[in-house]
């Protein structure tokens, strides 16, 4: 599994315009729409804590947890900037334990294709079912088999602005459905106006619908909704973002 590290610092500059409203908006809706009274969240591969920190001002009781001990420290200055007292535990979502029950589990951001192979991604689903409360919900998403074999693969991508700069490469992975992004930094440094460099490898594999669906099955799940890019839609063949929600029965 890929680890942040100097990327964690200049991870929020760089996804400045994610939708992270949307990811808001979308499991509020879901919550609504199936009466999750409960207000127990766990945020889980949850990064710098830029929804943690937006799910705790609605009013949720939230619990983040990360991988990476550079993402969980921004993460914690931010909620603290807040006034907001969120905890915060570094823990592979694959394998954590030892928390409370939560009414409802995220994993936001595709963070879940960041899982290198297929008994992670298992285990990550047993984990959050030991975890949910009797009814609680299951939102995730993933990267649709399109993005990744159609709009990441063989792709470079780069941002150029005063203080910080990247050339972004993204190549195919040794699995089916998975890809290589080659990242290099380049960040001012303001003390001596010059620009350090960073260099890292990020991978990010996918599965098919059906696949996910039968492993949610298989860690107790009811599939309740697939839909895709924010919308209460269902999937079409150019979807890029595939949202899941299940529940425990």
């Amino acid at each position: 599994m890929t680890s942040y590290q100097h990327f964690a610092y200049l991870y929020d500059e760089l996804m400045k315009d994610a939708p992270y409203d949307e990811w808001i908006r979308f499991v509020e809706e879901k919550l609504a729409k199936y009466d999750i009274k409960g207000s127990k969240l766990l945020d889980l591969a949850c990064g710098t804590g830029q929804l943690s920190v937006r799910f705790a001002k609605r009013g949720f009781q939230v619990t983040g947890s990360d991988l990476s001990a550079d993402m969980l420290a921004v993460a914690q200055a931010k909620a603290e900037a807040e006034g907001l007292v969120i905890p915060f535990f570094e823990q592979n979502m694959a394998e954590f334990e030892n928390l409370e029950q939560f009414d409802v589990i995220g994993i936001f951001c595709d963070s879940l294709n960041y899982l290198e192979t297929e008994q992670e991604v298992k285990e990550t689903f047993l984990h959050v079912f030991q975890h949910l409360q009797q009814g609680g919900l299951f939102i995730f998403d993933v990267h649709s088999i399109y993005k990744i074999t159609q709009v990441f693969m063989n792709q470079t991508f780069a941002l150029n602005e005063d203080h910080i700069a990247y050339i972004w490469n993204s190549f195919p992975g040794e699995e089916s459905n998975s890809v290589e992004h080659e990242l290099s930094f380049f960040a001012l440094d303001e003390k001596s106006g010059k620009y350090d460099r960073y260099d890292e490898l990020h991978y990010q594999r996918t599965f098919s619908v059906q696949q996910y669906s039968d492993w949610l099955a298989e860690a107790g799940f009811q599939l309740l909704e697939i839909n895709a890019d924010f919308e209460h839609a269902k999937p079409q063949t150019h979807s890029e973002r595939i949202f899941f929600i299940a529940h425990k029965k």
